[in-house]
Formats: C-alpha cells, structure tokens, sequence
C-alpha cells in the first residue's frame, strides 16, 4: 500500500472529515486589539495590543507573521503568530489603511490614506522602497496572483489605478463606481473586481483591455437603498464566487461570477465590513463593526452559524490554519 504524503493525507481528510481547524485574526479599529477566536470553538481565546486604530490586516507569504496597519501610529504593526506577540514594526506612509502582500513575500504594497500614495516596502530592511502617487483616499489594495500588477482604489477620486509591480509606475487609471472601497484579482489574473460603497455595486474589469466588463447592482428587500453599500469583498479560491459585504445593510451577498448574478443573501450584524473565507473554503467570517461581533456562515448549509462578540468597532479579519 502506497504511503500517503502529510499533505495528501490532510487534503483526504479535509474532503472526507470535519473542517481543519483554523484561527481568525480581527482588528477592533476602537480598541486597539486584534482579537484571536477559535474556529472550532468559536470562542475568543485572547487578545493582542496594537498600537492606534488597527484596520487592514494580512498574513505573511510564509504563513508565520501577521502584518497590522495601524493608522493613527503610522505604521504597520507584526505579530508572531505561534507567540501571539507584536514582534516587530514596519514602516509606511502616512495613515496605512489596507496593504497587500507580494506573492514574493518580500515586499507590501500600502495604501496611505491622508497622502494619496501607494508605499512599496522592504520588509526584510524595513523601509519604503517608492512611493506611487495615486488619487485622492487610497485604500483598497491588490495584488495579482502572478505578481505583475497592483490595484489600489481611491475612494474621492472614483477611480482603481493600476501599477507596474517591477518598476512602480502608474500603468492605468480606470473609472469606477463612487467611493470604491475594496480590490480583489480573479485567481486567473484576468478579472479586477472593485465594490463601490456609495453606489452599492461591485466592477468587474477586464485587466488585459482594463476595461469594464459587468456590474453587479446589490439590492435588499425592504432596506432603502442608501443603505446597501458595497464594501469588503473575498474570492473562494477557485474564482467562482464572489462574497461582498453590503455594510448598513447588514447583509452579505453571493455572487455567481461566472454569470454575476446574486445567488443568495445572509443576514449578519451591524454594519458588516471585513470578510474572510476559512481556509478550508467551507466558511465565511463577517466583521461587524457596529454590533462588535463577527458572524460566521456556513457555506455547506448557506447558514449564519454563529454570532462571536470580539470587541470595539471590528474592521478586518484573515483566517489561517
């Protein structure tokens, strides 16, 4: 009998068993934490201090760091993620919102709110390698999965603008929707999908032509329409789905992207904002800034499972194994 590899054995197990176990990070922007909950138990197992309002959050490419922006500190804050401890500082621009990390691991792209810039980062020399001017209010960030292509939104100007990742020059500038808020490349590299808070739609373009290939208009029954705003967005992993936060709304909406129609609608908290997908692929976790939880859903049964108080204002989460 062939011996199965530790990988292969975890994939049969995950396919054939209960979900892998997993950890969510979330940021509290109120509170200065990032709160730890356990996906088995859906309980808050800690919380870990940053320094001043903590939004944007990612994970390092080898899995072992978390990088936090906190905003009003100027910086990017690093956790160890086995310690739980803030081990490190990185630099950026002023007022780091969201950031994306370079599949390279080497490098983040950060988008600084109050100077209209994109800062490249060396992570290991802890410094800015270029600053890229963009529009007015950047914040969401990109970056495609071959490496070639950042996106960066910025909310006054309605536009998403696309960069060069090897030389840090401005390539494109690409109406949208107004005030976009989040970025998100297909895993194909061929679609940038960017939800427009004030105009409660989600862009779908075309990065080969940059030019708009469909829009996907959310609306609820019953919540006026100023109300329903597009915010965050999370991709399933084989770019067939698209989960996109509705904010006041408090809702989160399926997309379908092979026919951007909306599929279904989960009623979650207050003021849904952050989104992420368990990396098993089988649940989604909601930020809920204004009732201080977040709500996880079930994928398999298209169910909100479970609401988790975590703290003040909850912004962003990743979830890791």
């Amino acid at each position: 009998m062939p011996v199965l590899t530790r990988a292969a054995a975890l994939l049969i197990v995950g396919l054939a068993g209960p979900a892998l176990a997993d950890t969510v990070f979330v940021t509290n922007e109120q509170d200065n934490t990032v709160a730890v909950l356990d996906g088995e138990t859906l309980k808050v197992t800690g919380t870990i201090p940053v320094g001043r309002r903590p939004r944007g959050i990612g994970v390092s490419a080898d899995g072992t760091l978390l990088y936090v922006a906190v905003g009003d500190d100027n910086r990017l804050d690093v956790i160890d993620i086995p310690s739980r401890k803030v081990v490190g500082r990185l630099a950026s621009g002023t007022d780091p919102e969201r950031f994306s990390v370079h599949p390279d691991g080497k490098r983040l792209f950060v988008a600084n709110e109050d100077d209209n810039t994109v800062s490249v980062v060396d992570i290991a020399a802890n410094r800015i390698l270029a600053e890229v001017p963009v529009g007015v209010e950047p914040e969401g960030m990109a970056v495609s999965p071959d490496g070639k292509l950042v996106a960066c939104t910025s909310e006054t100007t309605s536009m998403v603008h696309l960069i060069d990742a090897a030389n840090y020059t401005l390539l494109a500038n690409i109406l949208v929707d107004t005030r976009p808020r989040m970025a998100v490349f297909t895993p194909d590299n061929r679609r940038l999908l960017v939800s427009s808070e004030l105009r409660g739609t989600l862009a779908v373009i075309d990065v080969a032509s940059r030019k708009p290939a469909g829009t996907v208009t959310f609306s609820v029954p019953g919540v006026p329409r100023e109300l329903v705003q597009a915010v965050g967005v999370a991709l399933t992993p084989d770019g067939s789905r698209a989960y996109v936060a509705l904010g006041p709304a408090n809702r989160v909406a399926e997309v379908d992207l092979g026919t951007l129609a909306v599929t279904r609608i989960y009623l979650v908290g207050q003021r849904v904002w952050g989104l992420a997908l368990s990396p098993d692929g089988r649940r989604l976790y909601a930020a809920n800034g204004n009732s201080g939880d977040v709500s996880v859903i079930d994928l398999a049964t298209r169910q909100v499972v479970a609401s988790v108080p975590v703290g003040r204002a909850p912004w962003g989460l990743v979830s890791v194994p």
